[in-house]
């Protein structure tokens, strides 16, 4: 008797942990049941996916979608609807809203708004402070919670723990991976007289190398103490890849597309644009960064999507916002990557689904594996496309990326077996829903 299905991805190369091969995927109750061959099999829909890549639904743990307060800049719905638009299939989002998310009530507020509304599944990190800390424990085991995260540095919002205690006392309560902004706020503060008003190329003088390197240190020593797992957000030194080399029993590490791909000459191109915390720096910090890559230190690639809108990028420095968008660029930009060579479909998928599945937990995301929800990045390896401002789906409308030409485009983005974004085309109302995590179940 021939099986039937609610969806069969057809034909396509499915990238997996047995590798690359063309196999079809039957779904059933949005989850992946059956990888093979399915010929004599029958389905409510079936997609054709010959020539095409079939990848593990991408994971974008680090993203500000600005809701509540900073609607104008983004909202949960524009910023996922950027998100799959671009294949991405989960994100997390973060803390730094207004009101801030540090409690059990702003953190059911968000799950509750992102509830069928939001196009992508997601999680939120909730913010660490000095105020919550003796509540973490229950904290991070919430429904939609991603786990803790903490600003050692200041950046957008008001959210900081620059103190070697303060951060102690988080580290003591958690258990799940704590994420953190490594910047050190003293040196920042010591810095600030070094800002040129108009000049953005001051940017990396003020949050120069050491900031982010002794913050960096600091956040191991306070984790070795205190017997936490931490998680390094953004990194963009050389300096800061090297030193996590020899700490990863403890620690793991986050790349973004920006810190692989652009450089310091930049400034001078795109202005303000490129202005992020940390900074986007010279290109030796991009290749050394690339080698952290390379050799396993990188852990994920979160996109760390931060818009704000071209009105205020267009204010005189340092009165500019730091912060761009990336949730949309993340899969085209790392696959033109992957075709120039800089490394393999197969270290993508792991950075951006067997990666995030593994370091925090994920229940049932990051693999195509039978008993894993059905969740597909479709992509086509020899699609070129040019990606431009037009594109974004942000609410801010633009990109650094403006102009760039790119090989390899996200076709489909398939969720829980939905379709929902196809050829560049939202198919499916919005029917996100929370990331479960194993410890937290």
């Amino acid at each position: 008797m021939a099986q039937t299905y609610d969806l069969i991805l057809k034909g396509g190369i499915v990238v997996n942990q047995d590798g690359e091969g063309v196999r079809d995927v039957g779904v059933r109750d949005g989850s992946i049941v059956a990888i093979g061959n399915l010929a004599q099999a029958s389905a409510g829909e079936t997609i054709d996916c010959a020539g095409l890549h079939v990848l593990p639904g991408v994971i974008d743990s680090q993203v500000h979608f600005r809701e509540p307060g900073l609607t104008h800049k983004e909202d949960l719905e524009t910023g996922s609807r950027a998100a799959v638009l671009g294949g991405v299939t989960a994100v997390f989002e973060m803390p730094n809203t207004n009101p801030l998310t540090t409690d059990s009530a702003t953190l059911a507020d968000k799950v509750k708004r992102g509830t069928h509304r939001m196009h992508c599944d997601f999680a939120f990190w909730v913010g660490g402070t000095h105020e919550n800390a003796n509540d973490i424990p229950e904290l991070e085991r919430l429904p939609g919670a991603a786990g803790i995260k903490v600003f050692m540095g200041s950046s957008t919002g008001s959210l900081l723990v620059e103190d070697d205690p303060g951060v102690s006392a988080i580290l003591a309560k958690t258990r799940r991976r704590a994420a953190f902004h490594s910047e050190d706020e003293y040196r920042l503060n010591e810095r600030k007289p070094l800002r040129v008003k108009g000049d953005v190329n001051s940017h990396i003088v003020w949050r120069d190398v050491q900031t982010a390197l002794q913050c960096t240190q600091r956040l191991v020593r306070i984790a070795r103490q205190q017997g936490a797992a931490i998680h390094v957000l953004h990194i963009s030194t050389g300096e800061e890849m090297e030193f996590l080399a020899a700490h990863k029993d403890v620690a793991t590490a986050e790349a973004t597309p920006h810190h692989l791909t652009l450089d310091a000459s930049l400034y001078d191109v795109i202005g303000t644009r490129l202005q992020m915390n940390p900074p986007v720096r010279e290109a030796s910090h991009r290749a050394r960064i690339w080698r952290g890559l390379e050799l396993g230190t990188v852990d994920v690639l979160g996109s760390d999507h931060a818009p704000h809108t071209l009105e205020e990028k267009a204010k005189t420095y340092p009165d500019t916002p730091s912060g761009m968008p990336g949730v949309q660029t993340l899969v085209p930009v790392m696959l033109d990557h992957v075709n120039a060579g800089r490394l393999s479909l197969a270290r993508f998928v792991d950075l951006t689904s067997a990666g995030p599945n593994r370091i925090f937990q994920i229940a049932r995301k990051g693999r195509i594996a039978e008993g894993y929800d059905a969740d597909f990045t479709i992509v086509d390896m020899k699609k070129r496309e040019t990606i431009r401002d037009s594109w974004i789906a942000s609410r801010c409308g633009w990109t650094p990326y403006d102009g760039k030409q790119v090989t390899g485009w996200p076709i489909g983005t398939i969720i829980r077996g939905r379709r929902v974004m196809w050829d560049g085309a939202l198919v499916t109302e919005a029917t996100g829903e929370p990331v479960r995590f194993v410890q937290a179940l």
